[in-house]
């Protein structure tokens, strides 16, 4: 099948290239022509395991554009990846959605296949069915169902396994408008063997973030658990060990820690607050789930604090910057109001990270940067804020260790231990 897929950031990239895997021919569409030349020259723009393989491998497949009318044409379906970032209200921006949904009615109006446009962008419940489509007919000209077809297909992929999440998911949500969208889905789908939940437009839109709120709340609530157990002197991870062989419960996001970030979590969680009161319904679970995770990294300098009460013109380490393992993404980074903080309080920071320095180093120019984990260590304390494999290779012999990730060398070795949350 000829497939065009609109936005080259983590989504698009990673869909297009797992689709030309596949054995599907792909067009990969960007306004960013650099990043359109890597692409083309089998180099991924952004740091995903297994992505650059997967471009090298399958360039036959794969082509990248920054025409998006040639794309559109030459495709019998299109999927939307653009972005769609917060408002400071946290509602989300759907500028992008819009731009390019206009742009594909634009090319549906001369064109006289039956093609199908597949939005994979997080989009709120509804948006699909009263944002999308109504752009569709208005600048096409055509009719949703009879000239052309409409379906939602969310993706659930964590950052840093997204390749091997798209090839072997759990599920895959298939909301479509039109029965000719849903049997094009399925086809697309067919040599994958996990079920295919078909529904509507909206409740796709919904399992997508439904999905995201629950797993962000599952986190919050072994961390806030995590905090009594600390105060009672119990170990999180035992608790934790328990409660997941309940198969209602599960082990899966259970490990309590300094809490979540990245790119998906905290943007889905800020847009439901916002829409919740649109619709006029509470979110007092999710309103608490933010809490606790905005609250979760600062106890890292609590615990701190108890081993070196003033923090002016200390060195403190910083083990990890991206949000976590895997990726060079800082977005959202639970590094972040800790470093805000240890600023705030007069301290000089050392701070390491296997791909994600440069990235955090635009954030915080102001800190000294090491190009060795080992370098970290001769701060006055580390703090470890990802829990990236190399940092479990260590040795915290005679340091202080304030620990966020549950580091088992540095519970062994260090002179002075504490674990956030054990």
């Amino acid at each position: 099948m000829n497939i065009s897929v609109l936005g080259t950031g983590y989504v698009g990239l990673v869909t297009g290239a797992c689709f030309a895997k596949l054995g599907h021919q792909v067009t990969c569409v960007d306004i960013d022509d650099h990043k359109v030349q890597m692409i083309t020259s089998g180099k991924s723009p952004i740091y995903e395991e297994g992505l650059d393989d997967l471009l090298t491998t399958y360039k036959k497949n794969i082509t990248a554009t920054t025409d998006a009318t040639a794309a559109i044409q030459n495709s019998e379906v299109t999927f939307i990846c653009v972005g769609t970032p917060s408002r400071t209200d946290g509602s989300i921006d759907l500028g992008y959605v819009k731009d390019v949904t206009t742009q594909i009615a634009e090319v549906l109006k001369t064109k006289a296949s039956y093609h199908v446009v597949v939005v994979k962008s997080t989009v709120l419940p509804g948006t699909t069915q009263t944002v999308v489509l109504p752009l569709l007919e208005k600048h096409s000209g055509k009719k949703a169902g009879n000239d052309f077809g409409v379906a939602m297909n969310p993706e659930f992929l964590k950052e840093g396994v997204a390749v091997q999440d798209f090839l072997s998911p759990d599920r895959i949500v298939i909301g479509s408008y039109d029965d000719h969208s849903k049997e094009l889905m399925h086809h697309l789908y067919s040599s994958f063997t996990c079920p295919l939940v078909d529904t509507t437009l909206s409740a796709a839109e919904m399992i997508k973030y439904a999905s995201n709120a629950f797993l962000a709340t599952k986190i919050s609530f072994i961390n806030e658990i995590g905090n009594m157990c600390k105060t009672l002197g119990i170990d999180t991870y035992e608790v934790a060990e328990g409660m997941g062989l309940d198969k209602r419960i599960g082990r899966a996001f259970l490990d309590s820690g300094i809490g979540w970030g990245g790119s998906c979590f905290p943007k889905d969680i800020d847009a439901l607050l916002p829409w919740a009161q649109h619709i006029k319904q509470p979110a007092r679970i999710i309103a608490s789930t933010k809490q606790v995770n905005e609250d979760q990294p600062l106890r890292l300098i609590t615990l701190l604090k108890k081993h070196l009460p003033t923090l002016k013109g200390k060195t403190i380490g910083i083990l990890g910057l991206a949000f976590k393992p895997n990726t060079d993404d800082i977005r959202e980074s639970r590094a972040i109001p800790i470093v805000h903080q240890l600023l705030k309080e007069g301290a000089h920071i050392k701070a390491y990270d296997p791909q994600a320095t440069a990235n955090f180093k635009k954030m915080f120019p102001q800190l000294q940067y090491c190009t060795t984990a080992a370098d970290v260590l001769t701060a006055d304390a580390v703090l470890i804020t990802t829990k990236w494999e190399e940092f479990t290779t260590l040795d915290y012999t005679g340091k202080i260790v304030i620990d966020g990730r549950r580091i088992p060398q540095a519970q062994q070795q260090a002179r002075i231990y504490e674990g956030v949350c054990w």
